[in-house]
C-alpha cells in the first residue's frame, strides 16, 4: 500500500464514526498533491445533498481527530466538501449507484480517433465498463479511463 493509499485509508476509518454521527456517508476520501500544497480531501454526501453546515461540522471534528491522530508527517490542507453534480466514478460503489445514468469517459490515449465518449452506464466488472452511447454498445477496459463521471445536463 502506497503512503497516499495508507493516509486516505486511516482517514476514512477515522472518518466513519464522524459520518455516522453527522447523518452523511463518505463518497471519498483522497491525498493529492497540487504545486508544492498537500490536500487531503474528504467528499461527503446524503440524499438531499449536504450543505454548508453539514461540512463544517464534518471539517471540525475530523480535524480534531486528525491532530490526535497525527499520523501525516507533511504539513497538509484539510478540505471537506461534496462530491459535486458532475462527481467522478472512482469507486465500485459509486458505479453501481450510477447504473443507467449519463456518464462521460475521458481516457488516456484515442480509440477510433477520440479520448472522450458519453452514453448511459450500462454494466461494468472488474476489468470493464460497458456504456450505450449514440453509436451503440461500448466497453471500454477499465485500466484505458482517466476519469468517469456523471454527466451535467443543463
Amino acid at each position: 500500500m502506497s503512503r497516499r493509499e495508507d493516509y486516505e485509508s486511516r482517514t476514512e476509518a477515522l472518518l466513519q464514526p464522524i459520518a455516522a454521527e453527522q447523518g452523511v456517508e463518505i463518497y471519498d476520501v483522497e491525498y493529492v498533491k497540487e504545486g508544492s500544497d498537500y490536500y487531503l480531501r474528504a467528499y461527503i454526501d446524503k440524499p438531499e445533498g449536504v450543505n454548508i453546515t453539514d461540512c463544517e461540522n464534518v471539517s471540525r471534528a475530523l480535524s480534531d481527530v486528525l491532530d490526535r491522530e497525527d499520523f501525516i508527517p507533511d504539513a497538509y490542507i484539510l478540505e471537506v466538501s461534496s462530491p459535486g453534480l458532475g462527481r467522478a466514478l472512482k469507486k465500485d460503489r459509486h458505479l453501481a449507484r450510477s447504473i443507467g445514468q449519463e456518464v462521460e469517459i475521458r481516457l488516456y490515449k484515442p480509440l477510433d480517433g477520440a479520448k472522450e465518449y458519453a452514453g448511459v452506464l450500462k454494466s461494468f466488472d472488474g476489468s470493464s465498463i460497458v456504456v450505450t452511447g449514440e453509436d451503440g454498445e461500448r466497453v471500454f477496459a477499465r485500466n484505458d479511463i482517466a476519469v468517469i463521471r456523471l454527466a451535467l445536463d443543463f
